[in-house]
């Protein structure tokens, strides 16, 4: 039985060790909430309390990682009012206990935010230049992981993240002046979150990078706006003025690669 930790049973990361577990995997789970430890034993989750800080990390990391093969690390960057935390400097003071486990794959979760707004077509081959603080410290972290040999490191940029309890529509109905009502949006579901994540597994896939949005690109003023009639929400408002700037993110290699078909394709 393959044994995989995950760093981080939150909003993905729990769904995630659930059906890894009901497909024979040996699960150990991570959370930050002493409170959620009971939450992830009655799940079959082997469960620990981590933190990680900028100079150290706290819990046992060592029976964390023990006999896992796989780490997976679910834990974005969090910015706060005073600034943004050095989400670099906390991967790295986990790295050390990494590289002395058994772990021999790092599936890392990233983000599309790695790559400017700048009215291109993304694909893995894109040179990053991220345009926000989160999306700098997210690509410096992946360098960080995959410069290191005593493991391979796997990285999966998910887009715009939603599912059934999960959806930008319920925050952008009550705006206004939306800017970039052209854009074309890059979200992904839940569910494939989950499915490219075992894909990878299934398919023993190292030291490869993933972008994952579903194939589908509407505008955000059509996508919010359709969304928000079908939910009855009130209709964002879009400030039409101004020029639009994003990206369209090509997943094509997640097709190509791991074979992989969108569980919800359209969103």
């Amino acid at each position: 039985m393959k044994k995989i930790s995950i760093l981080g049973c939150g909003w993905l990361g729990l769904p995630l060790a659930k059906s890894l577990i009901s497909k024979g995997f040996s699960v150990k789970g991570s959370t930050t909430s002493e409170a959620k430890l009971a939450i992830l034993e009655s799940a079959n989750i082997q469960a620990y309390s981590i933190r990680l800080t900028e100079n150290k990390v706290m819990g046992n990391i060592e029976a964390f990682l023990s006999e896992s093969e796989i780490l997976i690390i679910d834990i974005p960057p969090k910015l706060r009012s005073d600034g943004a935390e050095n989400f670099v400097a906390k991967i790295a003071a986990l790295v050390p206990f990494i590289a002395q486990s058994t772990i021999n794959h790092v599936v890392f979760i990233s983000s599309t935010s790695v790559y400017a707004d700048d009215n291109t077509i993304v694909t893995e081959n894109s040179q990053p230049e991220p345009d926000t603080e989160s999306g700098r410290q997210l690509l410096a972290t992946e360098k960080l992981l995959q410069a290191n040999t005593n493991f391979k490191t796997t990285v999966i940029r998910f887009g715009g993240l939603l599912g059934e309890n999960r959806h930008p529509i319920h925050f952008l109905a009550v705006r206004k002046n939306l800017e970039n009502p052209e854009a074309p949006i890059n979200l992904i579901h839940q569910n494939d979150c989950i499915g490219i994540i075992e894909a990878v597994i299934a398919q023993n896939t190292k030291g490869e990078v993933f972008n994952a949005v579903a194939p589908y690109h509407p505008t955000r003023k059509d996508y919010y706006t359709q969304k928000a009639i079908a939910l009855g929400l009130p209709l964002p408002e879009f400030e039409e003025g101004n020029i639009s700037v994003g990206k369209r993110i090509d997943s094509e290699k997640i097709a190509r690669v791991l074979n992989y078909s969108f569980i919800k394709p359209e969103l």
